[in-house]
């Protein structure tokens, strides 16, 4: 693979800050990004999340999947056969993975020699990702992380490519924390903030005080089908245990800034969150109202909306939507069915801007929660670090 390393001076859109990436990694407009395929494994292949790597890596132009790893039941078999009558999302299992052998964690050393880095999508307790993870890193091999164990871990980077790109800085410190060279642990948000959070960030620079949002979250956000959830059709449960602490947290650090080696999160907005698992498939909707400091006009959040760009389409990012934000003018708009897959699944969509009798403003947010939210987010995420230099042949 081959790279030409420059120094990228960036501007953060909210702060009007200058940051450059470190070890940054950029290349020709119109020249090749690299030589060969960076050989990925994927831990935790035959869930529902892992399910969505293996099918996005498919004929990749930067990553190819070369090992796949899941649980003792698993173990051995073939892929196909590991997930016989288990294929859960609306793509076909690609060829290239049918005849591979699945893996176990007991052969992890021989897994990881397989490849240049992991994507992390385990069904594990969180004290034992942590670990498993930190081991995996350790081990010299770059782990993007689909689980929430690392989100509060203050030099792990949160990342949504086009929001914080600048938080990969952090992940220098954490390479001297686990002593290692190229080893390292990122992670993705929770699914259901990468609905608004997007929404939110053009404006931040009005002064965003205060939130309330209330997620509508589907069935495949906890790894379900409506056939193996019977009793969520027709239903909606008002509880998803972790989310709402998840939906006022996180976006603090996402927002927060780099000071003494870590990622510090703003104190600011106050954030009051609800969320539902509703009788949907896929796609995560959340309803938001929010008081700003220094109140915009309608036509001002449009314009911000139409305008946002972001690190990841002026990198030219392979899985970058472009737009990444889209306004809907009708009134029933956003709806899963109709827009959930807008830019193949990794775009936003927006509608019902109008004031609010409360707050300043309210407006409905949707994203597609197995892609955008989740492995989609993981795979944008890679290649921000592979552009940056921080993911590379080993």
């Amino acid at each position: 693979m081959k790279y030409i390393v420059v120094k990228r001076v960036n501007v953060c859109y909210h702060t009007r800050k200058k940051y450059i990436c470190p070890c940054a990694a950029d290349i020709t407009k119109g020249r090749k990004h690299m030589s060969h395929k960076l050989k990925v494994g994927i831990i935790g292949a035959t869930g529902f999340v892992g399910q969505r790597f293996v099918a996005l890596l498919d004929q990749h132009p930067w990553f190819s999947c070369s090992a796949v790893a899941a649980s003792p039941r698993s173990a051995g078999k073939t892929y196909s056969e590991a997930v016989e009558g288990r294929w859960k999302i609306d793509a076909p299992m690609p060829e290239y993975v049918k005849k591979m052998t699945v893996f176990g964690l007991d052969r992890l050393d021989e897994f990881l020699d397989e490849v240049d880095f992991v994507f992390c999508a385990v069904d594990m307790p969180k004290d034992q990702i942590r670990e498993f993870e930190e081991t995996i890193a350790r081990r010299e091999v770059p782990v993007v992380s689909n689980n929430s164990a690392h989100r509060t871990t203050p030099d792990v980077p949160m990342i949504i490519p086009e929001i914080n790109p600048e938080h990969s800085a952090v992940i220098d410190y954490q390479k001297k924390r686990l002593g290692t060279q190229r080893g390292f642990i990122a992670v993705k948000p929770n699914c259901s903030i990468q609905s608004y959070v997007p929404a939110l960030h053009p404006l931040k620079d009005f002064g965003i005080q205060k939130l309330i949002v209330s997620t509508y979250q589907a069935i495949s956000g906890a790894g379900k089908t409506f056939s193996d959830w019977p009793e969520m059709v027709n239903n909606l449960i008002p509880y998803i245990g972790g989310e709402e602490e998840k939906s006022e947290q996180e976006p603090l650090k996402i927002w927060g800034s780099i000071r003494n080696n870590q990622i510090i999160p703003t104190s600011s907005p106050i954030i009051s969150a609800q969320c539902y698992r509703v009788a949907v498939f896929e796609g995560h909707t959340a309803a938001v109202s929010v008081l700003f400091e220094k109140k915009p006009s309608i036509e001002e959040i449009r314009s911000r909306w139409s305008e946002f760009e972001g690190e990841a389409v002026r990198l030219a990012l392979p899985s970058a939507p472009n737009p990444f934000l889209k306004y809907v003018e009708e009134n029933d708009r956003p709806q899963p069915m109709l827009d959930s897959s807008f830019e193949k699944g990794m775009g936003i969509t927006i509608g019902r801007l109008r004031k609010d009798n409360i707050f300043d403003y309210k407006f409905v947010c949707l994203s597609h929660n197995t892609l955008r939210g989740a492995a989609g987010g993981g795979v944008l995420t890679a290649e921000l670090l592979t552009k940056y230099g921080y993911i590379r042949p080993r």
